[in-house]
C-alpha cells in the first residue's frame, strides 16, 4: 500500500445510523422492487444452484486448478451455460473468454531451508514447518547466508503516523514479519478489523519495495485466520503469477510456524515474544537477529493461460448503457494435491469455494433474462480466474476491463454461499464503505433481515476476494456472505457451521458437494444480491465511496478518466 490507499478508522454507530437514514429516503423514492423483479427472482432456486455445484465440484473437472483440463472444462460449461441463457459474450475485444496470461512456477528444493548462527543451526522443512515460494519469474531463487531482520508488522503507513521499517538498510536481507496489523488499539488501523496492511500479499509487496532479498511471515492461527494446513495445500504445487510488470520482488516468500520463528529467533539471542510486543509500538524500529539463512529454489517456469468467462445483457438506456454492474465469482480451485497416499482424496473439489459462487451468479443471470425490460445499464457477468493465486483473474479483467472502471457503477461479488438454512441476517463485508450500504440494508429490511458487518473482522476478508481488484480501481463493492442466525437452530448454530468448515474444509480436498445441504438461505440472500444489482443498474447516479475512504481517490481519478473520453 505504501501510503496509495488511505483507510480510514472504523466507526461502527455513525455506520449503521447513516445506513438508516439513506434507507428511509430510499423508502420515500418508491418501491425497492418492482413485481416484474420479484417476479424474475423466482427462477433463482435450490435446484438451480444445486445442480450447478454439483457439476462445477465433481472430480471430472479436477479441482479446477489453473490453465488445467479442469479448469477449461468449468470455463467451457460456464459459457454454455449464458449462451443457453441468451447472454451476449462481453469480453474486451468480443468473445467470451478473456485469456489471462499466467507465469506458473513449480518449485523444487535442494534441502530445507537452513538458519545458522554462533549458537547453531535450525531447519526449515519444506511443506512442514516452512513454507517457501519463488518471488521471481527466474529459473532459480536462492539465498546464501542473507541475514535475517526482524521488522515486526513490516507496515508503512503515513495516516497512522506508522513506519515499521524507519530509516534501515534492508537491501538484500531477510525479513522476519509478524501478520495481521496492530489491533489492540480501536482507534489505531481498524482495532480488530484487519485492513490491508494486515494481509501477507502487503507484507511482501513492502519487503520488495525495501530491497529485501527474502520475507518469512510467522505464522499463528490467530493472526492468520486459519490454520497451518491452509498454508501447507494453499503454497504447494505450481504457483501462477502475472507476467512481470517490473514491480520490485523478493526473491523468496515464506512462512514459517511460530515454533519455527521462536527458534530462528533464538539463535540471535533473542525472545520472539519480547521482539512482537516490542513492535506494538511506533517507536519499533528494525531487529538484525544476527542469524543468516541460506536457500535454493529450482524453478521450473513456463508461460500458461487460463481466462476470465465474460457474457453480458446490454442495457435498454441509451446514455446509461455504457454503464454497468459488474457481478464476479470465480471460477477455479487449487486442482489435484500431490504427494497423497494411494486411495487418499487428492482433488480439492472447491465445492463451496467456489463452485457455489459461480452457481449463485449464474442464476443470478437467469433472474436478469427473465425480466421483461433490460434494466437501464448493462449487466456484465465475469467468472474470473486464478482467485487462489492471490486474485490474478480478477486484477487482470480490472486492468483491462471491457469499459472504463469509471463507468462501473459496482462490482457484487459472490464467494461461498450459505449451506445451513435460512438466517435472518445477511453479511456484507465491507459495511460502512460505500453507498452500496443503505440498499443492501433496505433490500434485507425488505426480507425481514437484518444486514451484519464482517462476522470475522480479524480476517481481513474484504482484501481477500475479487472485489479488492474492483475497488483498487475506484469501483464501489458489495460482497455479500452468508449470515449466521440460523432460524430453528440455537444460538451460535451458524457460527459453528462456519468456523467447522473453516478449520475442516476450506481449501482440503473435504470441501465435497453435499446433497444434505440447505439452499434455502442462500436463495434468499442470492436473491438480494440480484436486486441489489437490479436497483444500481436503475437509479439515477452511480454509487460512491464513503467520504474519505481508502478507495475515493481511485473513484475520482476513473470517474474523470472516464468522462475526458
Amino acid at each position: 500500500m505504501d501510503g496509495r490507499f488511505r483507510i480510514p478508522r472504523m466507526k461502527k454507530p455513525a455506520l449503521f445510523l447513516g445506513a438508516l437514514a439513506s434507507t428511509a429516503l430510499l423508502a420515500a423514492a418508491g418501491p425497492l422492487v418492482t413485481a416484474a423483479q420479484e417476479q424474475a427472482a423466482q427462477q433463482i432456486t435450490p435446484e438451480v444452484l444445486r445442480a450447478h455445484i454439483r457439476f462445477l465440484s465433481s472430480d471430472l473437472l479436477e479441482g479446477r486448478g489453473p490453465a488445467t483440463r479442469g479448469d477449461a472444462l468449468a470455463e467451457s460449461y460456464i459459457q454454455s451455460q449464458m449462451e443457453a441463457l441468451g447472454l451476449q459474450p462481453g469480453a474486451p475485444g468480443g468473445g467470451w473468454i478473456q485469456k489471462v496470461p499466467l507465469i506458473g512456477i513449480k518449485p523444487s528444493f535442494a534441502g530445507p531451508a537452513a538458519f545458522r548462527s554462533d549458537r547453531g543451526t535450525e531447519k526449515g522443512a519444506p511443506g512442514e514447518n516452512f513454507v517457501a515460494a519463488s518471488g521471481v519469474q527466474e529459473a532459480q531463487a536462492k539465498l546464501e547466508d542473507a541475514e535475517i531482520v526482524f521488522v515486526g508488522y513490516g507496515i508503512v503507513a503515513p495516516e497512522y503516523q506508522w513506519d515499521d521499517y524507519k530509516d534501515a538498510d534492508l537491501k538484500g536481507k531477510v525479513l522476519l514479519v509478524m501478520n495481521n496489523d496492530p489491533e489492540n488499539d480501536p482507534n489505531l488501523f481498524g482495532g480488530k478489523t484487519r485492513l490491508w496492511y494486515g494481509r501477507w500479499d502487503y507484507k511482501y509487496l513492502m519487503a520488495g519495495k525495501k530491497g529485501a532479498a527474502g520475507a518469512i511471515i510467522i505464522h499463528t492461527t490467530h493472526s492468520a485466520g486459519y490454520g497451518w494446513q491452509v498454508i501447507q495445500t494453499s503454497w504447494s504445487g505450481e504457483i501462477f503469477q502475472l507476467p512481470d510488470d517490473g514491480t520490485p520482488r523478493v526473491r523468496v516468500k515464506a512462512w514459517a510456524t511460530e515454533e519455527l520463528s521462536k527458534k530462528i529467533a533464538a539463535l540471535g539471542g533473542n525472545d520472539l515474544d519480547q521482539l512482537r510486543a516490542s513492535a506494538e509500538s511506533r517507536a519499533f524500529r528494525p531487529v538484525p537477529l544476527g542469524v543468516k539463512m541460506s536457500l535454493a529454489i529450482t524453478n521450473a517456469v513456463s508461460r500458461k493461460e487460463s481466462g476470465n468467462v465474460v457474457g453480458v445483457i446490454h442495457g435498454g438506456d441509451a446514455a446509461k448503457s455504457q454503464q454497468a454492474v459488474v457481478y464476479t465469482a470465480h471460477h477455479d480451485h487449487l486442482g489435484v494435491k500431490v504427494g497423497v497416499k494411494p486411495g487418499d482424496d487428492a482433488i480439492y473439489n472447491g465445492a463451496l469455494d467456489n463452485a457455489s459462487g459461480v452457481a449463485a451468479t449464474l442464476a443470478i443471470a437467469r433472474a436478469f433474462v427473465h425480466l421483461k425490460t433490460p434494466p437501464p445499464r448493462s449487466i456484465y457477468f465475469a467468472f474470473v480466474a486464478a482467485e487462489e493465486q492471490n486474485l490474478l483473474g480478477s486484477e487482470y479483467l480490472a486492468r483491462h476491463s471491457p469499459i472504463p472502471a469509471g463507468r462501473i457503477a459496482a462490482d457484487i461479488n459472490t464467494d461461498g454461499i450459505g449451506w445451513f438454512g435460512r438466517t435472518r441476517d445477511i453479511a456484507m463485508i465491507g459495511l460502512g464503505k460505500s453507498s452500496l450500504d443503505a440498499d443492501v440494508v433496505a433490500l434485507a429490511r425488505m426480507q425481514g433481515r437484518t444486514v451484519e458487518p464482517d462476522q470475522f473482522p480479524d480476517r481481513g476478508s474484504f482484501y481477500r476476494s475479487d472485489q479488492f481488484n474492483f475497488a483498487r480501481v475506484g469501483v464501489p463493492a458489495a460482497y455479500l456472505k452468508r449470515g449466521s442466525d440460523v432460524i430453528g437452530k440455537p444460538e451460535g448454530f451458524g457460527r459453528q457451521q462456519i468456523e467447522a468448515y473453516e478449520k475442516n474444509d476450506y481449501h482440503q480436498p473435504s470441501d465435497d458437494f453435499r446433497e444434505n445441504w440447505d439452499f434455502s438461505g442462500a436463495v434468499e440472500d442470492v436473491r438480494l444480491a440480484f436486486y441489489l444489482g437490479c436497483r444500481v443498474a436503475g437509479a439515477e447516479a452511480m454509487p460512491q465511496w464513503k467520504k474519505g475512504d481508502e478507495f475515493e481517490a481511485a473513484r475520482q481519478k476513473a470517474l474523470a478518466e472516464a468522462a475526458s473520453r
